[in-house]
């Protein structure tokens, strides 16, 4: 009797030790024992005692086989939902292709329109323009008066001389360019607490509610900040914006309290006004998916994209550091970060590259920008005017965006007029007589009269990259 009371209590002993150690492994393969001597070195008889209070213990109190399941692939759920390796081919979409190279021009456009209208006398030299050459994405080969002058209906030219005297070409804005540029100050207004929330829910999906000047100047066109945001947004909202210096010695923008009323997301807001309250409950919201015709996708894709549409579905403004970014949840926790992102543009739309410097500030893992690829049926990459453009695909039909915002209104217009100039220069309407000592075709530059603005422009090419603190704006004081 004392010998199976000493080997009961050996058992217990064994079993508490096993228990608290945690190797789940190990409880496994000494269940398996089959006829095979003890690894413990006790005697036969004693190894069965054990065996039959592993068992008891597994069924009884974990549940039976399930933990010898979850012994062998984790009870992690994310481990169990690795990331799974499919590949989506990619296919050509022309109307949202159309979308990108409808907007070619528009962007430095509008950009040079709000530069002259800031100025003092409304005109501006070319050499003062090439400043600002770097936030105008025009190709390297191209001079900034040839892109002036394709737009006749937009920019006046004029002429100043230098002490030399050399003429310098200096240009203003036609009278239908300045009414439009006064309209969109006018929507701008109206529309600030709108611009605001926008600027409030972006810092808020970046870590420390903090961005850099120079990521944020990025985004700024496709956000729908003014161009001087810097100066006649931010200092009206102290209580909510901030600038700060950087680890870096750069300058960012912080926002300064959190609004939870703010922190929902569009996929959110869309669920619960369609009123799916199992989903809500659940937390798998599903993401709106569409496909370009003929896109063919295969069967253990649709299976795929299935599944992982009913996997957890993580807030972009919740903290999701408990993630394993190597699973299917992680990856749908960043498809649901662009994806407001995106919701946050005016035009639903950003280059690839504004947002490939955004891994730091909204804590994403290495090579995140792969999700692009891995969702065409969420994403579209369009890779029109010698860049990639990311465009979420529930928010155009064909090539109409669903929900238009006023600025986006404004916009469409100057991209009329832009329209309206080329067509009426291919049609010779701005040819001047020689008589009245107006160049014959301002879209061709006399080289004559023009070689030290040539010159000049050549020499400010060194400022193609960009910067975010420009040489004639006075700078932020911190």
């Amino acid at each position: 009797m004392a010998a199976v009371t000493l080997n009961a209590l050996r058992s217990s002993l064994l079993l508490q030790k096993i228990f608290l150690s945690g190797c789940c492994g190990f409880l496994s393969k000494l269940y398996c024992l089959g006829t095979k001597s003890c690894p413990l070195g006790y005697q036969n008889t004693q190894c069965n005692e054990i065996r039959i209070m592993v068992r008891f213990f597994l069924f009884v109190k974990v549940g039976g086989f399930g933990f010898l399941r979850g012994c062998q692939h984790g009870f992690n759920y994310q481990h169990k939902r690795g990331l799974v390796n499919v590949k989506l081919k990619w296919v050509k979409d022309r109307g949202l292709d159309a979308v990108v190279t409808a907007e070619r021009d528009l962007k430095a456009a509008c950009i040079l329109i709000s530069i002259i209208s800031s100025s003092p006398q409304c005109c501006l030299p070319i050499y003062r323009l090439s400043c600002h050459r770097g936030q105008l994405s025009l190709p390297c080969d191209l001079k900034l008066s040839t892109f002036i002058r394709k737009f006749p209906s937009v920019f006046v030219e004029s002429h100043t001389f230098w002490s030399g005297g050399a003429r310098v070409p200096c240009f203003s804005l036609t009278p239908e360019a300045i009414q439009l540029y006064h309209e969109e100050l006018n929507v701008l207004q109206q529309n600030q607490m709108d611009l605001i929330n926008r600027l409030q829910k972006l810092l808020m999906l970046t870590q420390g509610w903090t961005l850099p000047l120079q990521t944020l100047d990025q985004l700024k066109w496709d956000l729908g900040l003014p161009y001087d945001y810097q100066h006649s947004v931010i200092p009206h909202h102290p209580d909510l914006f901030s600038f700060i210096r950087l680890p870096d010695d750069r300058v960012g923008l912080k926002l300064l309290s959190w609004d939870e009323d703010l922190a929902v997301s569009q996929l959110q807001k869309n669920s619960a006004r369609q009123q799916k309250e199992e989903d809500a409950r659940s937390g798998c919201l599903a993401f709106p998916v569409g496909f370009t015709r003929g896109f063919g996708l295969k069967r253990k894709c649709m299976e795929w994209l299935k599944e992982w549409q009913t996997l957890p579905y993580t807030s972009p403004y919740s903290d999701a550091s408990h993630l394993d970014p190597r699973t299917d949840v992680s990856e749908k926790r960043i498809v649901g970060v662009f994806h407001e992102l995106l919701q946050l543009t005016i035009h639903k739309k950003t280059e690839r590259k504004n947002v490939s410097n955004l891994r730091k500030p909204l804590a994403l893992p290495q090579k995140f920008t792969k999700v692009f690829e891995r969702h065409p049926g969420i994403f579209y990459i369009s890779k029109k005017c010698a860049t990639q453009t990311v465009i979420l695909r529930e928010a155009y039909d064909h090539q109409q965006l669903l929900q238009k915002h006023p600025t986006v209104d404004l916009r469409e217009r100057f991209a009329r007029l832009l329209r309206k100039g080329l067509l009426d220069r291919s049609k010779g309407l701005y040819k001047k007589s020689k008589g009245d000592g107006v160049e014959v075709d301002p879209y061709v530059d006399d080289i004559g009269n023009n070689q030290s603005s040539s010159e000049e422009e050549s020499v400010n090419n060194l400022f193609y990259e960009y910067n975010s603190d420009e040489p004639d704006e006075p700078r932020i004081q911190l």
